[in-house]
């Protein structure tokens, strides 16, 4: 609360949370909604006289804020959907790897350096052809890629937490394996999922920017790749808006997110509290 730039920041993402709330109650405008120009569809440069025309008219006389709009809540919700399904994965088995030890250690081990050996990009791509285009399908390839780092950083503190003073003496009084996982020693690194999770989103929706342009993300609705797809032959001709509109869309998020993410770690790591 003491950073002002901070709590801008904040503010920022509960904006673009709040666009994404609207649009999953389908109270967005319609982003297919053509605004013809002297009764013509297409291009139009940004017209501040009006919302729609704020960041210009595409090709088909689409507004450009409108599908930023659109778009913003495709990146929210892939974002927040990987994160559901990699922070789970990776907390448990950093957990149950670092508190055991031994061979299940070992095959934890394995099957992270198996994961990460493959380069990220190329490795959604795949899983993504393989179940075929579409939110749904990248949301489950980069959930199954995405838990490595978490999985590492809390296989890493469980190593050192669990031959504690505190963790030995509620062995001595009974305590559970369960017991020690996950209300002794877990509240002590659940940290690492806080803020893992805020750049699991970051990290989520510039992949779904760049597999969306790539052709093997979204392929239908509204997504950012997709306005950046639309936009990649425009430039030589002029038409800078669309481009323009969501570099900005994607800059506000993708800077608040980081500097959340700064302040998170700051707040919540114990080792830069001492």
């Amino acid at each position: 609360m003491k950073r002002k730039l901070t709590i801008v920041c904040f503010i920022i993402v509960m904006l673009y949370l709040l666009v994404a709330l609207l649009g999953v109650l389908g109270l967005l405008p319609d982003f297919q909604t053509r605004f013809p120009i002297d009764g013509v569809a297409g291009y139009h440069p940004p017209d501040f006289s009006s919302i729609p025309m704020i960041f210009g008219l595409d090709q088909q006389g689409r507004s450009v804020f409108y599908l930023a709009l659109a778009g913003t809540q495709t990146a929210l919700t892939i974002g927040f959907m990987v994160s559901a399904i990699a922070i789970p994965i990776g907390v448990t088995l950093g957990s149950l790897a670092g508190f055991y030890g031994g061979k299940f250690d070992a095959f934890v081990v394995w099957l992270y350096t198996v994961v990460i050996s493959v380069p990220y990009i190329l490795t959604v791509i795949a899983i993504s052809w393989v179940m075929g285009a579409g939110m749904f399908a990248i949301c489950i390839a980069m959930g199954m890629i995405s838990w490595v780092s978490l999985c590492r950083l809390t296989r890493g503190e469980f190593i050192k937490h669990r031959e504690r003073d505190y963790v030995m003496a509620a062995r001595v009084m009974g305590a559970s394996d369960a017991r020690l996982i996950f209300m002794h020693i877990l509240p002590n690194v659940i940290h690492l999922a806080i803020i893992s999770g805020s750049l699991m989103v970051l990290s989520s929706m510039k992949s779904e920017v760049i597999l969306t342009y790539l052709g093997v993300g979204v392929d239908t609705g509204a997504s950012w790749g997709l306005m950046i797809n639309a936009a990649q032959g425009e430039l030589a001709s002029g038409k800078w808006w669309q481009l323009t509109g969501v570099v900005l869309a994607m800059f506000f998020i993708i800077y608040a997110l980081n500097v959340i993410a700064d302040a998170l770690r700051d707040a919540l790591d114990p080792k830069l509290n001492d």
